[in-house]
């Protein structure tokens, strides 16, 4: 059974979607990355630092080892990668910025297994229209968007009203390419239910 090193409740659902069979460990690891790493690398970076620290919580406790799935997602807005807002006034201002304008969602995942890591990045493409100041403000409100990089959730209310295209995979928006996943899976020979 596949580990899956988040506790993202988005990519805990796309997996339950893909029936792939899979449970949920977690070890505390630090989001941060080296400034000279290129933008396209920081998910990977920091997914790769989160299934070795699960990897190295299974050797602590003699458990064999198993495939582990672990994933990153950044909001990137003119080479400017936006995190995850502290604060209500930062969720507004980020969503200031994401309005009218386009901007990439890049998600970094990387498999351990027997024969050592896949590691990839997918990049899907997001525009927002012009969002009113009373709709990024009920938004925030209502939805408190503070555990999501770029202060938004696709599959939510500011996704369904300002979200003019996109261009990718939008579960890639969501936390997970998990129609890639599941391809590298089958290319390791690990099969989903159908």
């Amino acid at each position: 059974m596949l580990i899956l090193a988040s506790q993202s409740p988005r990519r805990k659902t796309l997996l339950e979607w893909a029936e792939i069979p899979f449970e949920v460990m977690v070890s505390d690891t630090s989001e941060t990355y080296p400034d000279t790493l290129p933008i396209e690398n920081v998910p990977v970076y920091i997914a790769r630092e989160k299934a070795r620290a699960v990897a190295s919580q299974l050797a602590s406790a003699g458990t064999p080892q198993r495939m582990i799935l672990a994933a990153d997602t950044v909001v990137v807005l003119q080479d400017e990668i936006i995190g995850k807002p502290n604060s209500r006034e930062e969720a507004i201002t980020t969503l200031r910025k994401l309005s009218g304008n386009r901007h990439r969602v890049i998600t970094g995942v990387v498999l351990l297994h027997d024969a050592g890591e896949t590691a990839f990045a997918d990049t899907t493409w997001v525009s927002f229209h012009p969002l009113t100041e009373e709709q990024i403000v009920f938004y925030v409100d209502k939805y408190q968007p503070y555990d999501k990089a770029g202060a938004y959730a696709i599959q939510e209310w500011i996704g369904v009203v300002g979200i003019q295209q996109v261009e990718g995979d939008f579960y890639n928006v969501m936390g997970l390419p998990v129609s890639r996943v599941v391809q590298v899976l089958n290319e390791l020979g690990i099969r989903n239910q159908v």
